[in-house]
């Protein structure tokens, strides 16, 4: 099957924060706002971008069933050097670990973020009207947000053709 020009994510959803998400993507770019009720907007990314060509979806599955879920609290509003403003888990390792085990699976995968991807859920980018104010303030008491990473989706990101590929439960071993 051809995709249309995009790419794929493997990511972690956030759904405490799916709404705030949504009405971000519509403001900037309507295109990426999906139809498909499964796909998860507010997501961390465990590893991206990838093509389907290079997704080694037996090793997803593995890892995703041989890891435990896990709680993370999403507080602080951070700020990456190129001005994307974000939430960092709490704790981290998780994603990290999450991470360099896909990544080890996908060896030709260079991840954004490489060589130490940083896990983050994107809120905005800093311009004139949007700043760490600004946004802690849109999102008013959605922080800190708790959640729980249950599963691994495999998602991708195209204009007007965003959808879930695959889904694998965390822990399915556990």
């Amino acid at each position: 099957m051809t995709e249309p020009s995009g790419h794929a994510v493997l990511q972690v959803a956030v759904p405490e924060l799916e709404d705030w998400i949504r009405a971000r993507t519509r403001h900037y770019d309507p295109r990426y706002l999906s139809s498909d009720p499964r796909f998860a907007h507010a997501h961390i990314t465990v590893l991206a971008p990838l093509r389907p060509d290079e997704v080694d979806l037996a090793a997803i599955a593995r890892i995703a069933a041989t890891s435990a879920p896990f709680e993370f609290a999403l507080r602080e509003i951070k700020v990456f050097p190129n001005g994307c403003v974000y939430l960092g888990p709490e704790p981290e390792e998780p994603f990290r670990v999450l991470t360099r085990r896909v990544w080890q699976a996908h060896p030709s995968v260079t991840p954004n973020g490489a060589p130490e991807p940083t896990p983050h859920l994107t809120l905005d980018m800093l311009s004139p009207a949007v700043t760490v104010s600004s946004t802690r303030a849109s999102l008013g008491d959605l922080i800190p947000a708790q959640a729980r990473a249950e599963a691994l989706e495999l998602v991708w990101y195209a204009p007007s053709a965003c959808r879930l590929m695959d889904r694998w439960p965390i822990g399915a071993d556990f």
